[in-house]
């Protein structure tokens, strides 16, 4: 009886009617990358909205396209819906946007279009500005209090989307050993200084995935799980205590695993596939089937490459991240990765917290996608109808 209750409540929730939010919860920086496009087409003036997409090689209507755009419009960086037949940028975003006015001005514009005119955000950066960043948790408790009617997931979200807007917009900044909310003035006054390795690095406008069929028992082949829930991580291994599998360990269990068990995703690498065969097979299924794979790309391990590869022709979503002291290489170097600082202890423990909000943040856009067609990897952007049919 108690399951069956437990059954009834979970499906009430389901058919509940999600209340329309006026604020984004996704980066600020994917949405001022579409708009910086919009500008670039436009000169200033309105854009169709059908030549914009065709401009960047996407579908219009899609469901990360239209995701996109309205956001964007949350940002206030445009006016317009995905219904208009024109898209315009609206002052602030003309500012923002505009690369012939100084940096201040740039950061000023795109300050007022985050932390002043959206309220929640604005509540969140007054209430921490100046001080220590708290926890996740810290930070998602004063959030219940803000809008207690929002919902665990959408907590998760606006958390995250928080840390990462602080970051893009450079304001936090070491101090103490601590990362620290500093105020507008603050990173104006470092712009000069600015590291682009502080930066996410640049990709696309839009994520997607595709939702994978539960796998099942066929052929008398026992398959050990399903693969709708699993995150395999691509990794440089390396032997028992050597430098590569401390590094591996160290992201996925400080970095990696915690980004991704608020959104109930199974992290697996290729060392923990506890089921019996070749490994090199079970390693191959799971980059062609798991719903989401993260690929390290630090060491410039060549295994990872080739798995990296395998995993570009499956159309399937797709988050890559990197250690600081090494080059994105030039083939993969348009794919947004997360850059990773682990110069010392120094460096990296007080941005851990950081790490995780843009895995996250990543991950929650390239899940939120409908469709194949918006998967963008080098392979796809040569044969953008290449499909690979796993039987």
């Amino acid at each position: 009886m108690a399951e069956q209750n437990k059954k009834e409540d979970t499906l009430a929730q389901e058919k509940r009617p999600r209340k329309k939010r006026n604020f984004p919860n996704v980066g600020f920086q994917e949405c001022y990358e579409f708009t910086k496009k919009i500008a670039e087409i436009g000169a200033g003036q309105k854009v169709r909205r059908l030549t914009i997409f065709e401009n960047i090689g996407k579908s219009p209507d899609s469901g990360p396209s239209r995701m996109l755009v309205t956001n964007c419009s949350k940002y206030g960086l445009i006016s317009g819906s995905y219904q208009a037949e024109y898209l315009q940028l609206t002052e602030n975003g003309a500012t923002a946007t505009n690369s012939d006015l100084s940096e201040a001005a740039q950061l000023k514009a795109k300050f007022e279009l985050v932390f002043s005119s959206i309220e929640i955000y604005k509540q969140l950066f007054e209430k921490f500005v100046n001080q220590k960043l708290p926890s996740h948790t810290v930070i998602a408790d004063l959030l219940v209090e803000i809008q207690p009617d929002l919902e665990k997931s959408e907590i998760d979200a606006v958390v995250d989307t928080f840390i990462v807007n602080l970051k893009y917009l450079g304001l936090l900044k070491t101090l103490s050993g601590a990362e620290r909310v500093i105020t507008l003035d603050h990173a104006i006054e470092n712009l000069p200084n600015n590291n682009d390795n502080n930066k996410i690095a640049l990709r696309r406008g839009e994520n997607e995935s595709v939702e994978l069929i539960e796998v099942k028992t066929e052929n008398q082949v026992q398959v050990y799980e399903t693969f709708d829930n699993i995150c395999f991580y691509i990794t440089p291994i390396g032997e028992e205590n050597s430098e590569e599998r401390k590094h591996s360990d160290l992201f996925l269990e400080s970095i990696v695993e915690p980004a991704l068990k608020t959104l109930g995703i199974q992290v697996k690498r290729a060392d923990k596939i506890d089921k019996p065969g070749t490994i090199t097979k079970q390693i191959i299924e799971y980059i062609f089937k798991s719903r989401l794979v993260i690929a390290d790309l630090s060491y410039h391990n060549p295994n990872v490459f080739y798995e990296l590869a395998l995993r570009h022709s499956s159309r399937l979503p797709t988050i890559q991240l990197i250690r600081k002291s090494d080059r994105i290489p030039f083939d993969v170097n348009q794919t947004r990765t997360i850059v990773i600082d682990t110069t010392d202890i120094y460096s990296l423990v007080p941005k851990i917290e950081i790490y995780r909000s843009e895995i996250a943040n990543q991950v929650r856009q390239a899940l939120n996608g409908t469709g194949t067609e918006s998967i963008d990897n080098p392979i796809t952007n040569v044969f953008p109808k290449l499909q690979v049919k796993i039987f």
